[in-house]
């Protein structure tokens, strides 16, 4: 789908490589969105794109050295991957309709 991804492999490896990027964004990705906060701010939150093609060329190094057939050619692959991430995220997000919890208090709904 995008150029510069290239998966090679069955299901089982396809599921060690999401795997892969699970663990890297829930590790890395808070740390590196604390430490960028200022450019998020400054860019007005474009710089989450670059983190998220940094997770994205991450998950490709390991999956590389460990021979799970994810292989990303360079940053801008990555990039443009990470968009396609990003945006089917949204989209299933938007189509399981999970909500935000509200930001009222529920003592007001006990009277």
């Amino acid at each position: 789908m995008v150029p510069g991804l290239d998966f090679t492999g069955g299901p089982g490896r396809l599921l060690l490589v999401a795997a892969v990027f699970g663990i890297i964004n829930s590790t890395l990705r808070p740390l590196l969105t604390i430490l960028t906060c200022p450019l998020i701010v400054v860019t007005l939150g474009l710089f989450t794109l670059v983190i998220n093609a940094l997770m994205v060329l991450a998950t490709g190094r390991l999956s590389e050295s460990w021979n799970l057939g994810f292989t990303v050619s360079g940053f801008w692959a990555a990039f443009f991957g990470g968009l396609v991430v990003g945006l089917v995220s949204m989209v299933l997000s938007l189509g399981t309709g999970t909500k935000p919890a509200s930001s009222q208090s529920s003592v007001g709904s006990l009277q």
